[in-house]
């Protein structure tokens, strides 16, 4: 069944939600992001005859300024890339562990959920051991030297803008500066720039960051060698050595990007493309789906207790799996091709009981940040970007490079606290990530491409976009805002909007039900027509805005003139 615009979804369960954004549809081009100033930003790219990889890198730079407490150059990322001759790439430039980084640098608090991330003194969520070797800045120079058209300096002119002359704080900025205020206030960069006069700023305040401007400035005159060995770099080592952390110019210099083949899953004949380890993503959403191929979802209906039921357990079966598997590929025989085979699922699929909830344990042998953003954005060339990045927690590790206004990520939470697992610290090691920047395609042309921010809860509400439009057939507004589930085991998280009667039909079964605000971010999805349009869409758990381009310029022979015109 196929959503009216304006009107609320309903399908066959009798779920309801109300749409509470509209789509875009252009002929030329589509940019998707969490906040309105980065999708102007990878329009004036298009605009200014940039191709996707363009406006993507645009974005991205300008996200840093408007969504600081999301991105930087100093977090990580994977970007998803289809080239316009059909090729599919994935550009690693996750974090790595520093060279003196080791398993036993932090003290677990406890051994199970949900604490099991938790450390003494909070030493892996914020402060100087909490940051990774980042990766950004150098994924993103490689992405627009290897496939953009237009040079570093002009793509990075609407950052530096923003930064510079400043942009206006949305409700969500606020609303996030208020929620790490306590931390932020103990760091003297970031306390000036977002507690300026000791209180968050508030909705409509124009925000400058000089800083920033200067360092996005450098970027542009410099390149990445900057951060890997130069100005910004020194600065960052010296501020790591002069507060006992790991990092060292060394490690900047030796950091590298990685280009990886994504994994390509088939799931009732389209084919899902997603990264591969150390993402999650590629690998437990074609386990998840092909376990879920076995099932008539589209009969069971979206929202209905039957399909939350099949969505959990197929949640606590990846994570189950992740666990023990799903690492640094560099480090861990990570078993791609048993885990995303379907025989592994018709395995999977015979344990599962219809009737009850049930904990799922490894069915392989072991092997031994939710504040994130999301870019997606098409060209009318056949050139696709989704790319998700991340300084991994809200405001990252919560301190910035002194005299830069360059934010800290704090990946090294993303490894598991525990020594000798699958998932442990280890020297240059590549952190695991849940990032899903997903492109689907059916024989062999793209259908539609989606991500979004939300840390463990990536691939799990990426996997249910994709069941939304295959199985649902909702349109992809209705896809990216329909309410989602998620759990890892623990407890079974469902948004508000999902039937309140369903909780105790859920408990029945064995869930432990939590209801929650939103689950992951703010989606960016968009959609290929068969008539070559392009549509865009954005969900309601954050800034988001498409902006599409169409029209043109004028035909070769038009003049102004009208005598011109006469003739």
């Amino acid at each position: 069944m196929t959503a009216l615009p304006n009107s609320p979804w309903r399908d066959r369960a009798g779920s309801r939600f109300a749409r509470e954004k509209q789509p875009a549809l252009a002929s030329k081009g589509m940019v998707v992001t969490n906040h309105p100033v980065a999708s102007a930003a990878g329009a004036e790219m298009l605009l200014a005859g940039g191709n996707a990889i363009d406006a993507a890198i645009a974005a991205l730079f300008t996200l840093t300024v408007v969504e600081p407490m999301m991105v930087g150059t100093l977090g990580g990322g994977v970007a998803h890339i289809r080239l316009a001759d059909g090729r599919h790439l994935v550009l690693d430039g996750l974090s790595t562990a520093p060279a003196a980084a080791t398993a036993d640098m932090y003290r677990a608090l406890s051994d199970t959920l949900p604490d099991y991330q938790e450390t003494e003194g909070r030493k892996n969520a914020v402060g100087v051991l909490a940051m990774g070797v980042p990766g950004a800045l150098a994924g993103w120079c490689q992405a627009l030297s290897d496939h953009g058209t237009l040079p570093l300096a002009e793509v990075l002119r609407p950052a530096i803008r923003a930064a510079s002359e400043g942009f206006r704080v949305t409700a969500y900025l606020t609303g996030a500066i208020t929620d790490a205020a306590t931390d932020l206030a103990r760091d003297p960069g970031l306390a000036a720039t977002f507690l300026a006069d000791g209180t968050p700023p508030r909705p409509g305040t124009l925000l400058r960051q000089p800083l920033l401007a200067d360092s996005l400035r450098m970027m542009a005159d410099q390149g990445p060698s900057v951060l890997y060995g130069g100005q910004i770099g020194r600065a960052l080592a010296e501020h790591m050595a002069a507060s006992g952390g790991l990092i060292t110019l060394a490690d900047l210099e030796a950091y590298s990007v990685v280009e990886r083949a994504p994994i390509v899953g088939k799931y009732r004949g389209f084919e899902v493309l997603a990264p591969p380890p150390p993402s999650s993503a590629g690998v437990h959403m074609t386990q998840m789906l092909n376990l879920l191929e076995g099932y008539d979802l589209g009969a069971l209906g979206s929202g209905s207790t039957a399909t939350i039921h099949l969505l959990a357990e197929a949640l606590k079966m990846a994570f189950a799996d992740r666990g023990v598997a799903t690492a640094d590929p560099a480090f861990i025989k990570v078993p791609v091709d048993r885990l995303t085979s379907k025989d592994y699922a018709a395995e999977r699929r015979a344990l599962l009981k219809l009737d009850a909830a049930q904990d799922w344990t490894p069915g392989i042998p072991p092997a031994e940040s939710a504040n994130t953003t999301h870019v997606t954005v098409a060209d009318a060339a056949g050139n696709i970007v989704a790319s998700t990045q991340t300084i991994n927690s809200l405001f990252g590790a919560r301190f910035s490079i002194p005299g830069t206004g360059l934010i800290a990520n704090n990946y090294m939470f993303n490894f598991d606290p525990h020594p000798g697992k699958a998932l442990s610290v280890a020297p240059g090691k590549r952190v695991f990530t849940s990032m899903a920047p997903t492109i689907v395609r059916r024989d062999g042309k793209p259908v539609f491409a989606l991500g979004l921010p939300g840390g463990l809860r990536i691939f799990g509400s990426a996997m249910q976009a994709v069941i939304n439009l295959i199985d649902h057939g909702m349109e992809l507004q209705d896809a990216v805002e329909a309410p989602r589930v998620w759990t890892n085991g623990h407890t079974l998280e469902l948004e508000p909007t999902i039937d309140p009667s369903l909780d105790a039909e859920l408990s029945a079964l064995g869930h432990k039900v939590q209801r929650m605000k939103h689950i992951g971010g703010g989606m960016g999805a968009v959609r290929f027509h068969d008539n070559g349009m392009i549509e865009g869409a954005a969900c309601w758990r954050a800034d988001g805005t498409p902006v599409g381009i169409s029209g043109g310029l004028a035909r070769a022979d038009v003049r102004f003139d009208p005598e011109v015109g006469r003739r």
